[in-house]
């Protein structure tokens, strides 16, 4: 047994580097073929089953490997990709999708005589049912949790009508539609690796697996069956095949970047961005002409927590529980200086509500969040009994290494005001246990959109939720009376009212001080083309172009 063992991780060594030898045989000066395009994964990549894409390095593969029903594009609208175009019924509740018919899965040896086949609504039935399958327990299995009938959820009605049912209104289910976890996977090749399909994908996107020798390499190859064409009817993609590598340093990153083995690095590591941008989040003198500077609004919150459940015994004691104090924290914060001098001007102070600059319900005017006053924050204070914060207890500030720069930003903020602040960073798994658990009282945390609703923000809002994703277990019935409205509401403008509404009730109880909306940011080399940011910061990689 030990023998066979061996063998099989000899073959399929030997079939890896063969594959790699084909793909870097063209070679250019910098020892890699030009039409190929190389990014890092410093994190690593835990999986390529779009049932566990959870992670933006998941996601960001996947995004290539596998194409869902719709998709959003650079504006975050959505728009169709599998589905052509769909219809909803009066209800709000059928979703009625018509699919392309000139969509194949990958070649894999689990088709006959090993050709890819072509995708139909039966493929989407099986993908989204396995999600919801407990034995596969997929970290997707929430998207469809209370939401879709459970009996007649999801139909293919035939080869090119798929269906899904509704239990109540719910509008942002398009968005939710475009998360890598609805990517279509063809039942033969999932059944024949079974668990191991998380190292044998197969899927209908731009980009077909060739090999990935974990924590080393991982390449794909264009899909010459893909169903995509340009404006001018030209076949996507353009480029010849994706190599990712697994540097888990971000200083040999940069490096790699630096020696253009790596075509563009996303964001930029604390301990080198005052290398390459000024204050004002621009490219230094240095690197203006070497490298492009691409900024984007990402969905993306960074923020205080502070527990609202007033029957938490842990409130009992704590000035916390007090709305003026709340708003004093609020008031207190220099957001802006703290975004040149912390952040690089990477971000954009968080002066309106928590929905975050990018979405189409976004409104500084009609949101009006807390901007610095320390002259307000001081009579609020005042106002709540504390003048100069005389007699106010030291209050925790929970927050992870990584951010314990911010933590003294804010402490020495609130210091000014007589708002003693305790900061103590602990482990990002801690942090999570105990504000899952109701034990944090004053936290760090960020939240990051799963689709491009503002739904997905006011969720970490709405009472009947649990931690997570209420965090602060904030509870306003007039809140949650708005939150539901909009969840049934097809008129656009109308649903962004109610967000808009919504959103003021938080910003005035203050369970949370928003402290920036983040931003994209990449790294590129002037001869990439095509390669733009967009909101979700999702890998787009179907139109660049590589004039090497």
């Amino acid at each position: 047994m030990k023998l066979k063992k061996h063998s099989i991780f000899q073959l399929t060594h030997f079939l890896f580097l063969i594959s790699y030898f084909l793909f870097f045989v063209s070679c250019s000066k910098h020892g890699h073929n030009k039409n190929i395009f190389h990014y890092n994964e410093s994190s690593g990549i835990a999986t390529l089953d779009p049932a566990f894409a959870k992670s933006q390095s998941v996601m960001w593969i996947d995004h290539q490997l596998f194409n869902t029903l719709v998709e959003t594009d650079d504006n975050l609208n959505i728009v169709p990709s599998i589905a052509k175009s769909w219809d909803i019924s009066d209800d709000n509740l059928t979703f009625t999708f018509h699919l392309r018919n000139d969509v194949f899965f990958h070649d894999n040896p689990a088709f006959a005589n090993g050709k890819g086949r072509l995708m139909t609504a039966k493929d989407v039935e099986y993908s989204f049912k396995r999600i919801t399958d407990k034995s596969v327990a997929s970290s997707g299995a929430w998207i469809f949790n209370d939401r879709v009938d459970s009996a007649e959820g999801f139909k293919a009605i035939d080869d090119t009508t798929f269906q899904l049912k509704l239990l109540k209104p719910f509008n942002p289910i398009l968005g939710i539609l475009s998360m890598q976890y609805c990517s279509v996977v063809p039942q033969e090749v999932v059944e024949k690796y079974g668990k191991d399909f998380r190292s044998h994908p197969c899927g209908t996107g731009p980009f077909q697996f060739i090999a990935w020798e974990e924590g080393q390499a991982l390449i794909l190859t264009k899909n010459k069956n893909y169903f995509e064409k340009d404006s001018t009817g030209n076949s996507l993609p353009y480029l010849d095949g994706i190599k990712v590598t697994f540097y888990d340093s971000k200083a040999t990153e940069f490096l790699e970047f630096q020696q253009k083995r790596l075509d563009f690095i996303n964001d930029i590591d604390a301990s080198f961005k005052d290398e390459v941008l000024t204050k004002k989040g621009e490219l230094r003198k240095e690197w203006e002409g070497k490298i492009v500077l691409q900024k984007h609004p990402y969905l993306n919150i960074e923020y205080l927590g502070i527990l609202f459940d007033s029957t938490n015994d842990l409130l009992k004691n704590s000035p916390l529980k007090n709305k003026k104090i709340r708003q004093a924290i609020n008031y207190g914060i220099d957001r802006k200086r703290m975004m040149l001098y912390v952040r690089n001007s990477i971000g954009i102070a968080a002066e309106s509500g928590f929905v975050p600059a990018g979405l189409p319900s976004f409104d500084s005017v009609k949101v009006t969040g807390y901007h610095y006053n320390q002259a307000k924050a001081l009579q609020i204070l005042k106002e709540a009994g504390y003048p100069n914060g005389e007699g106010l207890p030291q209050i925790k500030l929970l927050t992870i290494p990584q951010y314990a720069d911010l933590g003294s930003y804010i402490a020495n903020e609130l210091q000014q005001i007589g708002i003693k602040v305790q900061v103590e960073a602990i482990q990002k798994s801690l942090l999570l246990e105990q504000t899952s658990k109701s034990q944090a009282l004053f936290f760090r945390g960020s939240w990051i959109a799963d689709y491009p609703d503002a739904e997905n923000y006011l969720s970490v809002f709405y009472s009947k939720n649990p931690a997570p994703p209420n965090y602060t277990r904030y509870k306003n019935a007039a809140f949650d009376a708005l939150y539901e409205k909009a969840l049934g509401e097809k008129n656009d403008s109308l649903r962004n009212q109610f967000y808009q509404d919504a959103d003021r009730y938080v910003i005035n109880d203050a369970p949370v001080v928003p402290l920036w909306y983040d931003m994209v940011i990449h790294l590129v080399h002037p001869y990439v083309r095509g390669f733009t940011a967009n909101g979700l910061n999702l890998l787009e990689l179907r139109r660049v172009k590589l004039d090497k």
